[in-house]
């Protein structure tokens, strides 16, 4: 199963052995695919709203005081968008030596404390450490010192070395299980230099400011030409007032998953791998399947943060139990484009369609150890569920983090990992898949602790 992630992350692969690669992997799990069969769709007769049961909030505007990223202007729950200040920048065009272009970029957390707080960005430390052994992973960029005729009050012009060519079409063709996908393609492919971590040019600070739309507009925001796969709508200030700023701003398609038992609410703008940017929708950036360090996270160096995720949970639009990459391919209309007009899609996903995985460290809970421990850059450990859990219906959905390893610590006859070369079942843990997922909010009560306490030897201490 993980053949599908991590031997497309190669560099250079061709698109020809990347489709051999998933066809072998398709026939290596055809006895789980099967097994999954059993209860795929449990729980169909019930209602739309049954798979929404534990998320939290699920229409309106989120209140203020549930967003860990205070710059976000508005969470609209009803369509499944975080609204988010857009600051203005320049880069090279992918493709075209010496031509550059417009872009612009959100701001979404930063390595230092004091300029998180002040930014209203989330606080993540570890960033710190992505370059080590993977400099790629860090883009410097340069600012403008404009003039106060050029610029009274305002964001000055980045200047970055690389941009992501928007132009390609993201495709997703279910398989005959939804997952794995017969065929797929990155909708965002990062161009030469192109982080969306970056560094200014004389600061140690790493930021994430993954660039969202390219160009001066039109912004296509239905098939997304030229903006990130989860941009739906992007607004241009026009001239202010004297003595007046007013804001850029973008809306961008949030996801739904798990902390400490709580709902919580995170982007995904960036994936090492082209599987994961296709199924997270978003920008394919090489240089970050390399930053440190599989599975490290809590190790000298790491800056990375577990995310649990899971091939073959339970599907089905009204089955409270769903939760996966199967649910995501069959219920979660992830072969579609995402756009406001796309309602059927912004549904789906409202009420419980997305992969719902399961983060670590967050920037709410209660130790600090915990909470100043979070990354936005995700080290996946994903869990197969075994032939005997499918078919007693002990595939269920999984919503904390001690959980999940106390299940593949002392249940392995349910839960597992996979094997790279075969598909099949081995020992749980980091399976080399990496995601930058910036949370932004919670729509439940804040995550504050685990459920339950580790077992023995389940996990690295201090716990």
């Amino acid at each position: 199963m993980l053949q599908l992630f991590k031997s497309i992350g190669v560099r250079g692969r061709s698109a020809l052995a990347v489709t051999a690669a998933l066809i072998a992997t398709l026939l290596a799990i055809q006895l789980i695919g099967s097994a999954s069969a059993a209860t795929k769709h449990r729980g169909d007769t019930t209602s739309q709203r049954g798979s929404a049961t534990g998320l939290g909030q699920l229409s309106g505007l989120l209140p203020r005081n549930k967003l860990t990223l205070e710059s976000a202007i508005q969470v609209n729950l009803s369509n499944e968008t975080v609204r988010l200040p857009l600051y203005p920048g320049d880069a090279p065009i992918p493709g075209r030596p010496g031509q550059t272009e417009h872009v612009w970029y959100v701001l979404l957390d930063a390595s230092d404390a004091g300029l998180a707080h002040d930014l209203g960005v989330n606080y993540a430390p570890k960033l710190e450490n992505i370059a080590i052994s993977d400099p790629a992973a860090v883009q410097t960029v340069t600012l403008d010192s404009p003039s106060p005729a050029q610029n009274r009050f305002g964001p000055a012009l980045v200047h970055f070395q690389g941009a992501p060519d928007f132009s390609p079409t993201r495709t997703a063709v279910p398989g005959p299980n939804g997952f794995p996908l017969k065929s797929f393609s990155p909708g965002a492919v990062a161009g030469p230099g192109y982080s969306p971590f970056i560094r200014i040019a004389g600061s140690s600070v790493v930021y994430n400011a993954p660039i969202v739309a390219t160009g001066n507009g039109p912004f296509d925001v239905v098939h997304h030409t030229n903006t990130g796969d989860r941009v739906l709508s992007v607004h241009i200030a026009g001239p202010a007032p004297q003595g007046q700023y007013f804001d850029n701003y973008v809306d961008m398609l949030f996801v739904k998953g798990f902390d400490a038992g709580q709902p919580i609410v995170y982007l995904s703008t960036d994936a090492g791998q082209p599987l994961t940017a296709v199924l997270e929708r978003s920008t394919y950036v090489p240089a970050l399947n390399d930053a440190p360090y599989n599975g490290g996270d809590d190790f000298l160096g790491s800056a990375r943060e577990r995310l649990f995720g899971f091939i073959n949970g339970q599907t089905g639009g009204g089955n409270p139990q769903a939760q996966g990459f199967q649910h995501l391919v069959l219920d979660g209309h992830a072969s579609e484009d995402a756009s406001l007009r796309n309602a059927a899609l912004i549904n789906a996903l409202r009420h419980g369609g997305d992969l719902l995985n399961v983060f670590g460290d967050f920037p709410t809970l209660a130790d600090p150890r915990h909470a100043q421990a979070y990354s936005p850059l995700w080290d996946a450990q994903l869990g197969l569920w075994t032939a005997k859990a499918v078919k007693e219906g002990l595939n269920t959905r999984q919503i904390d983090e001690n959980q999940v390893f106390n299940l593949a610590a002392t249940r392995p006859d349910l839960l597992t990992g996979v094997d790279p070369a075969t598909g099949q079942p081995a020992p749980y843990g980091a399976v080399g898949v990496d995601i930058n997922c910036a949370v932004v909010g919670f729509t439940g009560a804040a995550p504050t602790a685990n459920l339950a306490a580790p077992v023995p030897n389940s996990q690295f201490p201090p716990r």
